[in-house]
Parts: structure tokens; C-alpha cells; sequence
């Protein structure tokens, strides 16, 4: 990546209205001043795209969508813009941060730095600004290959000061190099919201694409503002689809079984133990079958993908 990079930074909205003004005054206060943010609109029904059109930055392309395609989809229209444009990097990020004036800067020279393909800075809960959201995290057979974040929920104490090469990150915040797409792909429209993440690192993982955590880039994460948290329906409904699906895409029916059937078993013993209410039980299990039903559909939407 040159230095002074040209960065195309790329959010998806729905419903945003309660953060996307903070939000654009973050962007447009950086200190890195060459990018042009892609707002991904899926037919919002609130004032997120009246926000967005009353914003006078000639740096927002507004790319609205007559329906909601979900966030994997509006992350893909993006990054083509952006890829279109010329711009030497991209910026997924979720329009429910905020952030000082130094976070482009300092995930641009971190990736020129270190000589990496993509970096990812300290994310903190924005409601317990020293209590950390995600600081990256790693791959693991044992479970599954569902990543395994080594600071969240803890209290920031400089315990992950060090900068270090992780294996995954949540696109809540990640700066590729354009070149990453030609290698790994796009993501994966099928998850529509939730793993699809998760999905896209596994396959970066595997094609030996160098991630980072940058402790000296930091933002702050409203989580649950948008989705109703982890505990509402559409949360656990995909979250449990989405699972499914990952295993039987990457490993297949013999490999998976034995995975989602421990999964089932997990949720029931949770839902003993009183971690999810009854009624939450038959969400995830219709949501595990609506996994299995997707892998087995040919004719869902698929993406330009390498690793497919």
C-alpha cells in the first residue's frame, strides 16, 4: 500500500438515524483526508438517507437500495465502488462507532508499517468506554473454527497494548488492501447479517492473508443499537442460521454433524440453565434446520469467490 494511501471507507445503513450523524462528523474530522465513504443504504425507512443527502462533503457516494439485501450484499456494493474508484484500500465500518480524528491515519501507517494486508484497531463499548469489545481474535479446530476474541468484555487495563498478527477481526473495523479481493473474494451474500465475517477472515486465513491488531487505533462500538442486541429474535435466529451454514459450507455433512449436534445440545443445556428463555429454543432450532436447508440450495445468491 502507498504511503498517503487513497482509502475507500464503506458503511452500510438501515435505520440508522440514531447514530449516523455522529458517525459522519467522526469520518469527516479525520486528519487522513484522502478517502470517499460509500454509504450503502438498504432502504432505510427512518432519516438516515435524508442525513445522508443533507451531508455536503463531496467525499460521500450514496448508494441507495430499493430493498433491505442485508450486510453482506452492502458491504460487496461497496467495496466495487470503492475497487472502481481506484482507491488503494478499503474500510469496512459500522456506522454505529465513533472515533477521533486519527483512526484513518493511524490504520493507514500501521498497515504500511508492519507490511500487512489488513489491520484491525481496539474496539471498546461505547456505553463502558474501558471495557473492550473485540481486540481480534483466532481461529480454533476444537471449536469449530469459530473464532476465539482474546479481550472481550475485559477491562481495558493495557493488557492488549501490543500490537500482534491475529487470524480474525470483526468488519466492525478493518482496513484491506485492494489486493485482498482478487486473492480471498467477496463476502458471502447467503449469510445476509452476522458470520459473514467470520466467513470472509476463515477464507483470508486460509489463503495466508496477514492481519494485525493495531492497539493505537482505537474506536468505540455502540453494540446493539441497531439489532436490538444478542438476545433479540432476528439475532439469534441468524446467528444460529449462519453457524450452520458456515460448518456444512466449509466441512460438509460428514465433518459437520458431529459439531451441530453438540451445538444442539449446548443450546439445550443454556436454555436449562436459564441463559435463554424457552421460546428462544425453538427460534434456534427452526434456525438450525433453515442452516442446513440453505447449504443445500443451489440457488441462493452466491459471490465471486475463490475458496468456494
Amino acid at each position: 500500500m502507498a504511503q498517503h494511501s487513497q482509502i475507500g471507507v464503506v458503511t452500510v445503513t438501515y435505520n440508522s438515524s440514531a447514530v449516523l450523524s455522529q458517525f459522519l462528523k467522526c469520518a469527516f474530522k479525520q486528519a487522513h483526508r484522502d478517502f470517499i465513504l460509500f454509504a450503502v443504504d438498504n432502504a432505510s425507512s427512518d432519516d438516515t438517507l435524508c442525513i445522508l443527502q443533507e451531508c455536503q462533503d463531496e467525499r460521500l457516494k450514496i448508494i441507495a437500495n430499493r430493498e433491505n439485501l442485508g450486510v453482506a450484499a452492502g458491504n460487496n456494493q461497496g467495496i466495487r465502488a470503492a475497487l472502481e474508484a481506484k482507491c488503494d484500500s478499503v474500510l469496512l465500518i459500522n456506522n454505529d462507532t465513533e472515533f477521533d480524528e486519527l483512526l484513518f491515519s493511524l490504520l493507514d501507517e500501521g498497515a504500511n508499517k508492519h507490511r500487512m494486508d489488513m489491520v484491525s484497531p481496539k474496539m471498546m463499548f461505547y456505553d463502558e468506554p474501558d471495557r473492550i469489545w473485540s481486540t481480534g481474535g483466532m481461529f480454533h479446530s476444537w471449536r469449530g473454527y469459530q473464532p476465539i476474541d482474546f479481550g472481550g468484555g475485559q477491562m481495558d487495563v493495557g493488557q492488549h497494548n501490543l500490537t500482534r498478527l491475529i487470524t480474525y477481526a470483526p468488519t466492525c473495523c478493518v482496513l484491506m488492501k485492494k489486493e485482498v479481493f482478487d486473492v480471498v473474494g467477496l463476502m458471502d451474500e447467503r449469510y445476509f447479517v452476522y458470520m459473514d465475517d467470520v466467513d470472509f477472515m476463515y477464507r483470508a486465513m486460509n489463503a495466508r492473508i496477514k492481519l494485525m491488531y493495531l492497539p493505537e487505533a482505537k474506536l468505540f462500538h455502540k453494540v446493539g443499537r441497531l439489532t436490538g442486541g444478542q438476545e433479540s429474535t432476528f439475532t439469534i435466529r441468524y446467528c444460529t442460521r449462519n453457524r450452520i451454514f458456515f460448518w456444512l459450507k466449509h466441512f460438509g455433512a460428514v465433518c459437520s454433524a458431529p459439531l451441530i449436534a453438540l451445538y444442539q445440545l449446548h443450546i439445550l443445556i443454556d436454555v436449562l440453565r436459564g441463559k435463554y428463555r424457552r421460546k428462544d429454543l425453538c427460534v434456534k432450532q427452526a434456525a438450525v434446520i433453515e442452516g442446513m436447508r440453505m447449504w443445500r440450495s443451489r440457488t441462493s445468491t452466491t459471490m465471486k469467490a475463490k475458496a468456494e
